[in-house]
């Protein structure tokens, strides 16, 4: 794919973007695009719709996932106007998409706001210090869950 092609899809992602702020939503914006064809699209819906995973990517892997009719998304590509957080970079190595396009940094992102350095931070620190407790619990009975289905013999792997 050519410059110019990356370019038409970046302004795409930004285009949904800014649509989006005039519909009350976040200034964020995604399109996923595999053989030159956009297959899934997405906007910022947190506040609209009281979901905090409503995030641009998320929403256009959910898209692309349904057209698609897979999981997996290798072969296809990610534009989004704004470095792709915690969360959504998550959701992207899961989905396998093969390359990510962004405009705005992470840092240009916390200067109006939305700053996500601390999961980031969160991350990296012990269970025992996270600013949430977190504690293992019941180990010898979940792990019977993981067993079942590491032997089952009708499971999809992913």
């Amino acid at each position: 794919m050519n410059k110019e092609i990356h370019t038409q899809y970046m302004r795409e992602a930004i285009r949904l973007a800014n649509e989006n702020i005039k519909n009350g939503g976040g200034p964020f914006g995604a399109i996923i695009v595999k053989d030159d064809k956009i297959v899934g699209s997405g906007v910022n819906r947190v506040t609209a719709g009281n979901d905090p995973t409503a995030h641009a990517e998320v929403n256009a892997i959910r898209q692309a996932a349904q057209h698609l009719k897979t999981f997996d998304l290798s072969h296809c590509t990610i534009y989004t106007s704004c470095e792709p957080c915690p969360m959504c970079l998550g959701a992207i190595y899961w989905a396998r998409i093969s390359t990510i396009y962004f405009g705005n940094t992470k840092q240009d992102a916390a200067h109006i706001g939305f700053d996500d350095q601390f999961i980031y931070d969160e991350i990296e620190k012990p269970l025992t210090v996270r600013k949430i407790p977190t504690q293992q619990l019941l180990k010898h009975e979940a792990i019977s869950t993981f067993n079942h289905w590491a032997a089952s013999d009708d499971k999809i792997e992913y």
